[in-house]
């Protein structure tokens, strides 16, 4: 779901109705209880009665509606008559077995499995065979609800299913009359007489599409919303094997979604969907009554969304360079001027980070110090100012007589940027990505929200209609990331600013090119040729000025020959003086007496940092080559040798001699600002601003030549690039 500036609470009201769930149903379909050949698909199952088991032990009380029995009475009565039956019998086509045959024998099968699995897990259950007729009467409701009370409170799994071996149906598997006429309907009239807290549906997709799910152009539905998608809504094929499909558990959780019973519908393949459903998690289709009420939060599709990006950044190409250079300036006086509305939002982020026990370095990226809202007006003024890199002519070149060949600079379309905790990046960003004529999708870290949500509005305000807000979109939720990353035709670049686990998630996830960097393993290497203040300047500036920057030392690095001329010494005892946690290597903590560090490969992101003795320079390289990220190092010596051989050695996006590795970075670089800091090898490395936002394409002006055949074309290739 996307929602406008300052909707998140509506959003967080969407599933919070699960933290007093207590009493759930789950129905499992046909096509999740057998396989394609009709036999029945023991693995899913085990998975399902773990979850089953888990959710029982939790205090959860759980109620089992499941289908499959005629598939599997089906599947065995064929096996049963191939068997039987004689080569004449084989030659004659096989007759359509009776229905309710295969139920009779296909019961008792999936009972005795379900019993067989539930008794490995410990847990108890219970069978319970219903007719439409039976609740026609009101005794057998009534002792039906008193049973099943006194089974939950044994902490039993009652499982049921309609017995269509008896049913008095005309045509059980296609008269929809009666008070229910499949198991889906079944769930949903228990769910109401058994008062349960929630009904969830097992099928074989994801959840409510919008089409066929084989359709690529279907989108999932999170919220069924009734007066929205009723008459959208295109149904594929019934179930393959059961009597159901998606219609009759569209109808069945519309029916008891409007009687008071949330549903949802959600994929029965995956091995922990209901529990992810309970944790509040964003999966499958979720029905409720309410749903009505969120419809006055924006929702907009991911591929709505990156498309309308595209279609404003189309806009924003087209405007004269003046007219984009002057949306920048305008953006940097709208964040001065709101600038104390700001500083509330950013307040109230950083104090809600600090009641959930967020780790210090967190809320220090969090929190927008003073003058940064200026220093940061001043980047996008810094950026408006710089020279136009849309359209620049790389390369001119003449093919032929009066055929000219021009290789120019253009946005590389639709940006994706995932960034966490840092508000003040997505300002950079954002100017970035205007400056470039990119549009841009923003994904900010949830204890941000309230910072996130101002800046965004703040500088969507000052993009002319004629552009239009699209151009910049603020993604509300983490969970509607996996939609975006599928997005490969419309969204052409990643950029994920945040942990480790977060890079090589959506790396995973996505077939869209991704840049960036993991880890900001930083490393200073202190030669023994290096002047002493020099040394302590650096390595002091490297650690304290920032220590939650990714360009921040988070590795010492000193030649052994300084352990005895006592500026090793120094170094750690400055560090210590100004409040930094000192972990050692193998030599330095046996030598410093201090703790070995567990991993050199290890970002702190605080006031700690490891060190470690090394031979020479080239057992320094040796050591970032193994144990660094490729992000940022540094060698503080006197001799330029020395000095060359690490600056060529060292295979980081930024080496740096005799200077704090803190100037890696695009303000500090000269780029005005920058979307992150690239360890990736192709496209664009270190600190990415506007050129690193950029491709090309060509240009071709002629005078009505063709090739044919290359005939009569006289080739010069003669540069005519100025």
């Amino acid at each position: 779901m996307w929602l406008c500036p300052f909707a998140e609470n509506a959003m967080e009201s969407e599933r919070t109705f699960m933290r007093n769930v207590k009493r759930v149903f789950v129905k499992v379909g046909t096509a999740v209880v057998t396989r394609a050949d009709g036999r029945l698909a023991v693995g899913r199952l085990g998975a399902l009665c773990e979850q089953l088991k888990e959710l029982n032990s939790q205090g959860y009380e759980i109620v089992l509606v499941t289908s499959g029995a005629v598939g599997l009475g089906r599947q065995r009565l064929r096996y049963r008559k191939l068997v039987n039956s004689s080569l004449a019998d084989l030659q004659n086509p096989q007759y359509e077995l009776d229905g309710k045959a295969c139920a009779a024998v296909g019961q008792s099968s999936l009972m005795a499995l379900y019993d067989t699995l539930f008794s490995q897990l410990d847990v108890s259950s219970s069978q319970h065979l219903v007719t439409d007729t039976d609740f026609r009467n009101g005794s057998f409701r009534k002792q039906l609800s008193e049973t099943v009370k006194s089974l939950l409170a044994l902490k039993v799994i009652p499982i049921f299913n309609e017995n269509d071996a008896v049913s008095t149906r005309r045509a059980p598997y296609e008269d929809s009359s009666g008070i229910f006429w499949d198991n889906d309907s079944l769930a949903g009239l228990l769910a109401l007489e058994l008062q349960a807290d929630l009904l969830v549906l097992l099928s074989d997709v994801e959840g409510l599409y919008s089409g066929p799910p084989s359709d690529p152009d279907s989108k999932l539905i999170h919220t069924y919303i009734k007066e929205k998608h009723q008459g959208e809504i295109t149904f594929g094929d019934k179930s393959r094997l059961g009597r159901g499909g998606m219609t009759a558990k569209v109808n069945a959780a519309v029916c008891a979604a409007y009687a008071g019973i949330p549903v949802v519908i959600t994929s029965g393949y995956a091995t922990d969907s209901i529990i992810k459903v309970l944790q509040g998690k964003r999966i499958g289709t979720l029905f409720h009554q309410d749903a009505h009420l969120w419809t006055s939060v924006k929702e907009v599709g991911a591929r709505e969304m990156a498309v309308a990006a595209r279609e404003c950044s189309r806009r924003l190409q087209a405007m004269h360079l003046d007219d984009r250079r002057k949306i920048l300036l305008d953006i940097a006086d709208a964040l001065e001027a709101n600038e104390s509305f700001i500083k509330v939002e950013n307040e109230a982020d950083v104090a809600d980070a600090q009641d959930a026990g967020y780790d210090k370095s967190l809320v220090a990226r969090l929190a927008l110090k003073p003058g940064k809202i200026a220093s940061l007006a001043k980047s996008v003024r810094v950026l408006a100012e710089m020279e136009e890199p849309i359209g620049q002519v790389l390369k001119r070149t003449e093919l032929a007589d009066g055929l000219i060949l021009e290789k120019t600079s253009c946005p590389l379309g639709v940006l994706l940027i995932v960034f966490e905790s840092r508000p003040d990046a997505l300002v950079q960003i954002a100017s970035l990505a205007i400056r470039s004529g990119n549009g841009l999708l923003l994904k900010g870290g949830k204890e941000a929200k309230r910072s996130n949500a101002i800046l965004h509005k703040v500088i969507t305000s000052a993009i002319p209609k004629s552009i239009g807000n699209k151009l910049i979109g603020l993604v509300a939720s983490r969970e509607d990331i996996p939609d975006l990353l599928k997005l490969d035709d419309v969204i052409d670049l990643v950029i994920p600013r945040g942990s480790n686990k977060l890079v090589s998630q959506i790396k995973e996830l996505t077939k869209i090119p991704v840049l960036g960097h993991s880890d900001g393993i930083c490393h200073v290497y202190v030669d023994k040729s290096a002047k002493g203040d020099t040394a302590k300047r650096i390595v002091l500036d490297a650690k304290i000025d920032y220590p939650a920057a990714c360009n921040a030392m988070e590795t010492l690095l000193v030649h052994k020959d300084l352990s005895s001329n006592g500026l090793l010494n120094t170094l750690t005892k400055e560090l210590q003086h100004e409040g930094v946690t000192l972990y050692g290597g193998p030599r330095a903590s046996s030598l410093l007496n201090i703790p070995e560090a567990h991993s050199f490969h290890h970002e702190y992101s605080s006031m700690a940092c490891t060190v470690e003795i090394v031979d020479d320079v080239q057992a320094a390289i040796d050591h970032i080559h193994q144990h660094g990220s490729s992000h940022t190092d540094c060698i503080v010596t006197e001799n330029h040798e020395v000095a060359e051989i690490f600056l060529h050695g060292v295979d980081s996006a930024a080496v740096f001699h005799n200077a704090s590795t803190r100037f890696c970075d695009g303000a500090r670089f000269g780029l005005g600002a920058e979307v992150g800091i690239s360890t990736s090898r192709i496209h664009a490395r270190g600190p990415v601003g506007v050129e690193g936002l950029l491709t090309t394409r060509w240009i071709l002006r002629g005078s009505g030549q063709v090739v044919d055949g290359d005939k009569g074309v006289i080739y010069t290739h003669r540069d005519l690039t100025q």
